[in-house]
């Protein structure tokens, strides 16, 4: 007799911020798989020494040329933090200048609601921007903690 699949789920109510976030690099060029190479050096880094506030990292695979990663965070405010600090700022600074041929995006889900979004040259619409209007980063929308409020908000509001 077949035993019957197993079936859990969890509690998260000892995670009242949990803040869930997605990430993907994407090549559109040969050269892009250098920024590849050093992302994936410093997320070796991220799971050697996990910063505080980083619950779980997994990595994904979209497609050949297409990788991702979901993160688990106890709170916006430590994601933040980490966000700020070397060596991500370093990364990110370094990767707006030379993101030789790669696109990049991330989304973020909160649980205390809000949901937040940016994509940085990726050849073909993903995620929200597959089928949500894209706007530009600018103002308020150009940060992280605005967007995510301003879709929190709203959500606040129905």
């Amino acid at each position: 007799m077949q035993q019957a699949p197993c079936r859990e789920t969890v509690d998260l109510s000892g995670y009242p911020d949990l803040v869930v976030i997605l990430l993907g690099l994407q090549a559109r060029r040969l050269r892009a798989f250098l920024s590849l190479r050093d992302v994936g050096r410093g997320l070796a880094a991220i799971q050697r020494t996990p910063p505080d506030g980083l619950l779980s990292h997994q990595s994904l695979r979209f497609g050949w040329n297409h990788i991702g990663f979901r993160q688990y965070w106890r709170d916006y405010e430590s994601l933040e933090a980490f966000t700020r600090a070397a060596p991500h700022a370093d990364w990110w600074r370094h990767f707006m200048r030379q993101g030789r041929g790669c696109g990049f995006w991330h989304e973020a889900y909160s649980a205390r609601g809000g949901m937040e979004a940016i994509y940085v040259d990726m050849p073909q619409r993903t995620g929200f921007a597959a089928f949500a209007p894209v706007v530009a980063p600018e103002g308020r929308r150009r940060f992280s903690r605005a967007r995510l409020a301003e879709h929190a908000g709203r959500a606040a509001a129905v």
